[in-house]
């Protein structure tokens, strides 16, 4: 545990759920930990104790990739973690592939005539996963290749691979629920005689949704709070001027006004409390990296790719590499937009910036 998680708490200490199995940590809510392919090798999906139009039952929060290890877990769930109950509806916090790719199924699972299990989800962040799941827009293929280079990823091995890279979204999200209800920033809605409340946040995903219970003292995080590691905060080609750094820490300190003893579910690591120290620490992270963008780009104009070395001390494979070059990207848009830093575009066409 490095200092920064020695600033936080975790009241179940080192405890997972075991696979296929699920842990109460709350007054009906129980944790579930799904496998992913990638370095965060994890996901917190969550169920709450439920009562929809007169039904006993149970709401699921997230719920993992598509792929046969994370349906089979899901059955072991659905056999021995719902007390002999369904699945009323889903709610899903963003778009992203292990947030939603096992949407479609688990509502076609769960539904019946006249009682279907209903995706809930914001409407940006619905229609991006529609999108997403039938092109390639923002995560591979000519156009994301086309964005890297333009920002000085100029490896021709690793534009070739991002541009092969065509079914990246859609292999872990096949399909998408054709129908949903919409969350809103501010909506409440009962689950199982508790009110939950939507908080929007941005930076990370179109239109995140992160779920508050002020009588449990409970707040599903999705990834916009995360105890061990940073966000991921991007920009890609299907948004090329976005400054989703600068939304994401304004998004963040809305969390402020949270109590502080509130119980954090996130997304990925372990439940905590601190919100609001976390907050502060994701805070001056972030300063520390901006700091650093604005030393090198006051040495000489500097691009994304270039930066890499100086944001991310670790080896990167490609996939990794696609992640930090979003996240360089944002860095430098914070400053560029701010007006710190100015951006020109050379003959190579490659952006570089540099002190303005």
């Amino acid at each position: 545990m490095n200092e920064l998680e020695r600033q936080l708490q975790y009241p179940l200490g080192e405890t997972l759920p075991d696979p296929g199995r699920a842990l109460e940590i709350a007054p009906g809510v129980r944790w579930v930990r799904m496998g992913l392919p990638f370095a965060l090798d994890h996901i917190n999906l969550w169920l709450l104790r439920d009562r929809l139009d007169g039904r006993e039952g149970w709401t699921i929060v997230d719920c993992g990739i598509t792929n046969a290890d994370t349906q089979g877990l899901w059955e072991q769930v659905f056999a021995n973690e719902l007390d002999g109950l369904p699945v009323l509806r889903l709610v899903v916090t963003h778009m992203h592939p292990d947030h939603i790719g096992l949407a479609d199924w688990l509502t076609e699972r769960w539904s019946g005539p006249g009682r279907p299990c209903r995706l809930w989800m914001s409407a940006t962040d619905y229609t991006s996963a529609r999108q997403a799941s039938q092109s390639t827009t923002g995560f591979g293929g000519a156009a994301a290749a086309a964005f890297m280079a333009s920002h000085g990823l100029t490896d021709p091995g690793s534009i070739e691979k991002i541009k092969a890279r065509t079914n990246y979204y859609s292999s872990m999200v096949p399909k998408v629920p054709a129908s949903y209800r919409r969350l809103l920033d501010g909506l409440t809605f009962d689950v199982g005689g508790h009110t939950w409340r939507c908080i929007s946040g941005y930076g990370h995903a179109p239109e995140h949704m992160s779920l508050h219970c002020e009588t449990l003292g409970v707040l599903i995080s999705g990834d916009m709070l995360l105890p061990r590691i940073s966000t991921n905060v991007m920009v890609t080609d299907m948004e090329p001027e976005a400054n989703s750094l600068t939304l994401y820490l304004q998004s963040i300190e809305r969390y402020l006004t949270l109590p502080a003893d509130t119980l954090v579910l996130p997304s990925h690591g372990r439940p905590f409390r601190g919100m609001h120290t976390r907050v502060g620490q994701l805070h001056q992270h972030h300063d520390e990296r901006l700091a650093d963008v604005m030393a090198a780009c006051r040495d000489a104009p500097q691009t994304a790719a270039g930066l890499l070395p100086v944001l991310f001390k670790r080896p990167l494979d490609l996939h990794q590499t696609t992640f930090a070059m979003g996240e360089s990207i944002a860095h430098l848009h914070a400053l560029w937009l701010g007006g710190q830093l100015q951006r020109t575009l050379g003959d190579d066409g490659v952006f570089r910036f540099s002190v303005a």
